[in-house]
């Protein structure tokens, strides 16, 4: 274990031992275990584990192609997932379009008020008008009979067909650029266009999460798949460290959401 270790962070040794029982538990009892959602950073980890193995696979699937939140189907080599296996719904959140607004955060706080884990729902989306979520299809009719309202919004769910989610009126924007060093402050300036003091501003007031976690550390480095939230401006996630520049910079691969209107 702690060879393994040696490629991740000591806060994420927990979701390491995790990860390292599912697949020993699809070892010895010879069957495939599904996982709830996780994020981009926890696929990564368990994709990096499965890969030191021959006779272990894995497949990750959140409802949609683009899903950041995915459940993971860890198997056998023999064994081939289909895509009802992996026990993803669709919910559609009815609501008056014309006489009312929702957001993302209204959404999100609903449900992660609603005492059940983060990993029990999956993305969020919306095209403008229409908001749906994905969640864990064991908890389909706990959420039909517990979400009548998001905010102040009375709000009527229905399971829908995944072929039904809408195409999500956000997308990540990919490029490349260089900053001095991979720390949160750095690269939420660099993403956002922001002074590193204002970075560091937005962390002390709390409007940070990295990995879907609050997160007050300027000088926290930022890893492959980790995925920034900042509140009022979007999401960074961070897709690869490329190395350096003649000039001693790092090059990095970032995709952004803005939530920040374009002119």
């Amino acid at each position: 274990m702690d060879n393994i270790m040696q490629h991740f962070r000591p806060e994420e040794a927990p979701f390491v031992d995790e990860a390292t029982g599912w697949i020993q538990e699809v070892r010895d009892q010879n069957r495939f275990v599904l996982t709830n959602f996780l994020n981009p950073r926890e696929i990564f980890i368990l994709i990096t584990l499965v890969n030191r193995l021959d006779d272990i696979k894995v497949q990750s699937f959140g409802g949609y192609s683009r899903a950041e939140m995915q459940r993971a189907i860890i198997f056998p080599d023999y064994f081939v997932p289909e895509r009802q296996d992996f026990n993803v719904s669709l919910m559609d959140i009815g609501y008056p379009v014309k006489f009312a607004k929702i957001h993302h955060r209204n959404v999100l706080g609903t449900l992660a008020n609603m005492g059940v884990e983060r990993d029990t729902f999956g993305d969020i989306i919306s095209n403008g008008d229409e908001w749906q979520f994905f969640v864990k299809s064991e908890m389909v009719d706990f959420f039909l009979s517990q979400v009548s309202k998001i905010g102040n919004v009375k709000v009527r769910l229905a399971e829908k067909e995944l072929s039904d989610a809408v195409e999500p009126e956000n997308d990540w924007e990919s490029g490349s650029t260089t900053v001095a060093s991979v720390r949160v402050d750095s690269v939420i300036a660099e993403g956002f266009h922001l002074s590193r003091n204002h970075a560091k501003e937005l962390l002390e007031e709390r409007k940070v999460t990295l990995n879907w976690k609050p997160h007050q550390r300027p000088d926290f480095e930022l890893v492959a798949n980790d995925l920034l939230s900042v509140r009022g401006y979007g999401r960074i996630r961070l897709d690869s460290i490329e190395g350096k520049t003649k000039k001693n910079k790092i090059r990095i691969l970032i995709s952004i959401i803005s939530s920040k209107k374009k002119k």
